[in-house]
């Protein structure tokens, strides 16, 4: 009898951690645009904000209407390499994409892929020209050249003291003229965030 309510209790124990467990977990949809900061930390919100902020500024400048009046078509980029100088892990596939999406939607510039898809685009052009009809094959050196190269880098700076830090962004881009090198626009945003960081006695 003894045994069999050792088993009953130890059976109690494990059901009442696992229903513990379970309620311990609880999950809420938030909107997609709406501003969540728990860590301070770099976030999709600081991306998506920066990227609007920055190609708004970059979309005023004289390159895009000088390029356009002396060649009579919107001026092509081409995504370079986004550095994340921070000492955090930071998703810069994630800001390139916001980069690319406000500046096409603009009506302004073209994009080409990047050169990781350009070279999965051009293996399908090659088993098109080794499989597919000859009226269906997608010519081969037939792309579009960029006129412009977007790269960058994000920087930050930290200063802590007892629990409490401030935290610095500072993101860069220039905008490089292919054919010629030349600078065509530079643009810096930052964004300085305050975090405080309770402690919890018992």
């Amino acid at each position: 009898m003894g045994i069999k309510n050792n088993m009953i209790g130890v059976l109690v124990f494990f059901l009442a951690v696992g229903c513990c467990g379970c309620a311990s977990v609880k999950v809420r949809r938030a909107e997609i645009d709406k501003k969540v900061d728990l860590s301070g930390s770099w976030n999709d919100t600081d991306s998506r904000l920066v990227a609007e902020e920055m190609v708004k500024d970059c979309l005023l400048r004289p390159w895009v209407d000088v390029f356009s009046s002396g060649g009579g078509k919107p001026p092509v980029v081409i995504l370079g390499a986004i550095v994340n100088r921070t000492s955090e892990h930071i998703n810069a596939q994630l800001f390139l994409s916001d980069l690319e999406k406000n500046l096409l939607n603009s009506g302004k510039v073209k994009f080409v892929a990047q050169r990781q898809q350009r070279q999965e685009l051009r293996d399908e052009k090659q088993d098109q020209a080794e499989n597919a009809s000859r009226i269906s094959a997608k010519p081969r050196k037939e792309e579009t050249g960029a006129d412009f190269m977007l790269q960058g880098s994000i920087n930050s700076v930290k200063d802590e003291i007892s629990g409490k830090y401030v935290i610095l962004y500072q993101v860069n881009l220039e905008l490089v003229d292919l054919t010629t090198n030349e600078k065509a626009w530079i643009g810096q945003k930052e964004i300085k965030k305050v975090v405080s960081r309770r402690s919890f006695g018992f």
